[in-house]
């Protein structure tokens, strides 16, 4: 916990410097309520944003998991042996899926996923060294905004806008803290004992070749059935994302998240070995929250005793 110079109840040179005192904020009456009721005031809206281009995910053959024949028999769920040639004795194709996790077979993804999150991390920091100028201690009603940037496929803006809050005592945060809760949901928060700590992502970008497997099950002649290829495309994608997050909670040093949107896209692109490739972006975002404890215990609102 750190003290203000200013005292407990000033706002700093910077904030006190605006016409007037007053504030804005992107908060709705509700939610003003809310933050009152726990303690806190806004100070001010803060918004910030960067555009990045995130480069490519990929431009050679194999990054995509095209293999040209398969090293060894393959399975399906039920046991039995996955077809390894055509009728004319040909060899089939087969692909694997590739996440950002691959390791070095992730080849432009994970440059690209890197470049996705230092975009995303230099505009909350950019927002919340604003909030910090305004004499703040965190920001809640977070949201964060990744939209294209001059119609350019790998250009993007990322947009970081919330509300800078105020804790009306004299017990200061040792940072500004960064929350996508809503002002009702803040309050609830710390009357529970918990505080929100940082914004946490979890994010991974994956790929699969569209192999003969693929087609055979996803043609106009195949029965109700599951496409194997596209099931392990998605679930791999996803448990890479879930893994980027909580290591990214871990890094806040919170003890746990509460997430705000689990988001997965998909398209189709043309594959540099040929035919056409399946990509999915996973995509977890949210609040890493840490539980604090007091020695202040409120008065209850009844006493009850014996006649």
């Amino acid at each position: 916990m750190i003290t203000s110079e200013w005292g407990s109840r000033d706002l700093p040179p910077g904030a006190r410097a605006r016409d007037g005192g007053t504030w804005t904020s992107g908060l709705s009456v509700n939610e003003f309520a809310a933050l009152r009721a726990a303690g806190f005031e806004p100070v001010g809206a803060v918004m910030d944003s960067t555009v990045h281009d995130l480069g490519r995910r990929y431009d050679r053959p194999y990054e995509c998991g095209y293999r040209p024949a398969p090293r060894a028999v393959q399975y399906d769920r039920s046991g039995r042996p996955l077809p390894t040639h055509d009728r004319l004795g040909r060899s089939l194709p087969t692909s694997v899926t590739i996440t950002t996790g691959s390791g070095t077979a992730a080849g432009g993804h994970h440059t690209y996923l890197r470049t996705f999150h230092r975009a995303r991390r230099a505009a909350t920091e950019r927002m919340a060294a604003e909030c910090a100028s305004l004499g703040g201690d965190g920001i809640v009603s977070v949201r964060l905004d990744v939209v294209p940037f001059l119609d350019a496929p790998d250009q993007l803006e990322f947009r970081a806008s919330g509300t800078a809050v105020r804790a009306r005592g004299p017990v200061r945060p040792g940072r500004v803290f960064l929350s996508h809760v809503s002002g009702q949901e803040f309050g609830k928060l710390i009357a529970s004992g918990w505080v929100p700590v940082d914004l946490v992502l979890g994010a991974s970008s994956g790929v699969r070749h569209v192999d003969e497997r693929t087609e055979q099950q996803t043609g106009a002649r195949a029965p109700a059935q599951e496409v194997e290829g596209l099931t392990d495309l998605v679930r791999r994608t996803r448990h890479d994302a879930r893994r980027r997050l909580a290591a990214d909670v871990r890094r806040s040093g919170a003890e746990g998240a509460v997430l705000s949107t689990a988001g997965l896209t998909t398209w189709a692109r043309s594959c540099p070995a040929g035919g056409e490739d399946h990509m999915v972006e996973s995509t977890f975002v949210g609040t890493s929250i840490t539980a604090f404890r007091t020695d202040h215990r409120p008065p209850r609102s009844l006493s009850f005793m014996r006649l």
